[in-house]
């Protein structure tokens, strides 16, 4: 894998020193209470990052997917909520700079560059979770709208946000069903209702809603791309970018858990010497460290592959299934290192540990990723040699 380039590095320090200066000392009381980081989005949008990899002829900074992965791990190092933040909306900028109509790029690609407009993906529902085809929420035509209804569940940024890629169905009797499914552009109005904020056990200080649409309408020039029935591969494409950021998401999260571990086995004492020269200790530190580094390599080919604009969903699973799984032990280790003062909340241990579950489960749980891992290789790779088929 190719070392970071001169500008990689430069946007990865001017991230690192925004954590540094402006995240960390905020983020342990914040994500403790809850509370929204109205101020941080702020400075979020003076850095450009809600157009991160939005064209620069609509106003983005034109961030490779690469480029894009590496500042996810910085701001998770030092709060994970702000990249959900980001994510849900970019998801939705990558669906309509791909897939959308020239009217719908020209009109809301430069609001969503500045954060204007800014919101994040509906697809979840009460009844249906990783059976995107099964989702109920529908949009009838009626003249130059659709009238939609249904409900939303697990909506990142459902409150603060004001513009959504919304996925219902158009056609209930499609068979198969994905070719019912579509999306549109959906700006909050009348019959867009926030039901409530949902309680989390992390991933706290980013709102996640249930919403309800009792006839609300939609124009018709909001359908993404204009056509019927093309919701389900945008979606996917969509998501392969929601997985990177996920896998991304843990890198930060695990670092930031290591390194605390690496700084108390330095400095606390047990049986007249610091933990670290224990060798229990050192074993899972070095486990940790082996772990990140495989997933590092495994997120930044992913993302890779996606540059070029090849099909990326394999390694796009296989890099948020290692990744989370890796995160969530890493979270646990360094916990017990920390010992009893792990626990506390006088330490930010418990945040990372509380967080990572979260990686686990979001754009796919890792049950349905290893399901779509190993349908592409009985399909794609009958040899069951997929690395040396893939040239690596």
């Amino acid at each position: 894998m190719a070392p970071m380039s001169e500008a990689q590095r430069g946007m990865v320090n001017t991230i690192r020193e925004f954590v540094r200066r402006e995240v960390n000392p905020v983020a342990q009381h914040m994500e403790h209470d809850d509370e929204y980081p109205v101020e941080l989005v702020e400075r979020m949008k003076e850095l450009g990052l809600f157009g991160a990899i939005i064209p620069e002829e609509y106003g983005g900074l034109a961030l490779d997917v690469s480029t894009y992965a590496l500042i996810i791990e910085e701001i998770c190092r030092g709060w994970m909520s702000l990249s959900g933040i980001l994510n849900s909306h970019l998801i939705m900028a990558y669906m309509v700079t791909t897939n959308g109509t020239e009217e719908q790029k020209e009109h809301y690609l430069p609001l969503m560059a500045t954060g204007e407009k800014r919101g994040g993906i509906c697809i979840t529902e009460p009844n249906t979770g990783s059976d995107v085809q099964a989702i109920e929420t529908r949009a009838m035509r009626d003249g130059d709208d659709y009238v939609v209804n249904g409900s939303k569940s697990l909506i990142t940024n459902g409150r603060h946000g004001n513009t959504f890629a919304l996925v219902t169905k158009t056609d209930i009797n499609a068979d198969p069903p994905r070719r019912g499914i579509s999306i549109f552009i959906a700006e909050k109005g009348p019959g867009f209702n926030v039901v409530r904020d949902i309680p989390k056990l992390g991933y706290k200080g980013v709102d996640t809603c249930e919403l309800s649409f009792e006839d609300y309408r939609v124009p018709g020039g909001n359908l993404v791309g204009g056509e019927e029935g093309k919701g389900f591969y945008q979606i996917l494409s969509g998501l392969e970018l929601g997985r990177i950021n996920v896998a991304a998401r843990c890198l930060g999260v695990a670092r930031a858990a290591m390194e605390e571990a690496v700084n108390y086995a330095h400095h606390r004492k047990t049986f007249g010497k610091p933990i670290g020269e224990h060798q229990s200790i050192q074993i899972m530190l070095a486990n940790m460290a082996t772990n990140i580094q495989a997933a590092h390599l495994m997120v930044l080919h992913a993302a890779d592959k996606k540059d070029r604009g090849e099909r990326a969903d394999m390694e796009a699973g296989m890099a948020k299934l290692f990744a989370s799984e890796m995160c969530m032990q890493v979270t646990i280790d360094a916990m017990r290192i920390h010992g009893g003062y792990g626990y506390t909340q006088d330490l930010t241990v418990e945040r990372h540990f509380r967080d990572a579950p979260l990686m686990m489960i979001g754009e796919g749980t890792n049950e349905i990723q290893r399901i779509l891992i190993a349908r592409h290789l009985m399909k794609d790779f009958s040899s069951g040699d997929f690395l040396y088929e893939l040239g690596l």
